[in-house]
């Protein structure tokens, strides 16, 4: 039996796991997709047991854009495809927790959409990525066109959205649109174990270095502040001092 088209995920070891289920169609976005996105973003937001989250493909693709099939079922005011492919990637962009993206085969169109959104990529060998609005004759959305500049420069962003081809993962690497690259077979392992890291480490500094990081830079005094009353800093010298593992309690 055909699975439904969803969104679904799984929490294990303070890391929420979000994946992007059509495998009939390497995991291409539904309506429905798109709006469950921005919803369970915003659940596992304000979720204290989530200290990280990844968001991947079922099976062995990312996600290969817009299902073509479902844009019959964009009809009501403020649901075209490009509003609810933002909405989604906006959610995503401002989740305040670290986030990776677990790429395998076709990160394509709305795929590449939802990766750049994310904090970080990492991409096993022969993932390919893509821009592809020129071939639809789409004019891509100005907000994400202005991330993926911001994420690997003017120039390549032009060399994607101007040609629509797709990109391997050594090209990938050196623009910046990829972090990491594993080779086929240690992406999950990699991905797991820099998790691990990540929930680790105080999410005081990650958050303040999430907002900086995005251009946000008027709240300098608000970081100084929480710092001051976290806590964080001083157990965070005390476990260097002492050779053991810190236990952060600021949360974001």
């Amino acid at each position: 039996m055909q699975r439904l088209p969803r969104v679904t995920h799984s929490i294990t070891e303070s890391t929420a796991t979000v994946v992007l289920s059509n495998p009939a169609k390497r995991n291409a976005m539904t309506a429905d997709m798109w709006r469950e996105l921005p919803e369970l973003l915003g659940r596992l937001a304000v979720d204290p047991e989530v200290r990280a989250l990844v968001l991947t493909g079922d099976g062995p693709t990312f996600c290969a854009g817009a299902d073509i099939s479902s844009l019959r079922d964009f009809t009501e005011p403020g649901s075209t495809p490009q509003e609810l492919a933002v909405r989604a990637e906006e959610a995503l962009a401002a989740f305040p927790k670290p986030t990776l993206a677990a790429v395998r085969g076709y990160c394509v169109g709305g795929g590449s959409q939802l990766a750049a959104a994310c904090d970080l990529r990492f991409a096993e060998e022969g993932a390919l990525f893509g821009v592809t609005p020129a071939k639809l004759g789409i004019v891509y959305p100005a907000s994400s066109t202005r991330r993926l500049a911001a994420l690997i420069g003017p120039s390549a962003t032009k060399y994607l959205l101007f040609s629509g081809e797709l990109i391997d993962t050594g090209r990938a690497l050196r623009t910046g649109l990829v972090d990491e690259v594993l080779p086929e077979g240690q992406l999950a392992k990699r991905v797991g174990e820099f998790v691990r890291i990540l929930v680790s480490r105080s999410q005081l500094t990650q958050a303040a270095a999430k907002e900086f990081a995005d251009g946000r830079t008027d709240r300098d005094e608000h970081w100084a502040e929480q710092m001051r009353e976290s806590g964080d800093t001083a157990e965070g010298v005390a476990a260097f001092l002492e050779r053991r593992a810190p236990r952060f309690t600021w949360s974001a």
